[in-house]
């Protein structure tokens, strides 16, 4: 349950979204919507209204040893029910 969550992803567009109550997080390829509810909701004491997922796929690099891929990883939407808010993204 604890390896569900990998990190965070902070960037100029997900601040937009904290501001809605939506957080962005990098989860486990295998993990469902149960499990990263409950994953966030433990970790970070808060009570999720939705989860979304997104499937994000792997780009191909070219380096001097041929082309090599990276995986596929998966990225979650969890929405916060009203007057929640995680810590970890204030001042972001």
């Amino acid at each position: 349950m604890n390896n569900v969550i990998k990190a965070p992803l902070v960037t100029e567009k997900n601040t937009y979204h904290s501001a809605a109550g939506v957080y962005v997080f990098e989860v486990e390829f295998s993990a469902d919507k149960t499990q990263i509810r409950t994953a966030v909701e433990k970790n970070f004491g808060v009570k999720v209204d939705s989860v979304r997922t997104a499937v994000c796929r792997g780009h191909s690099k070219y380096t001097k040893f041929g082309i090599t891929k990276a995986p596929y990883w998966k990225k979650a939407f969890v929405k916060l029910k009203a007057g929640e808010k995680i810590a970890l993204f204030e001042g972001v």
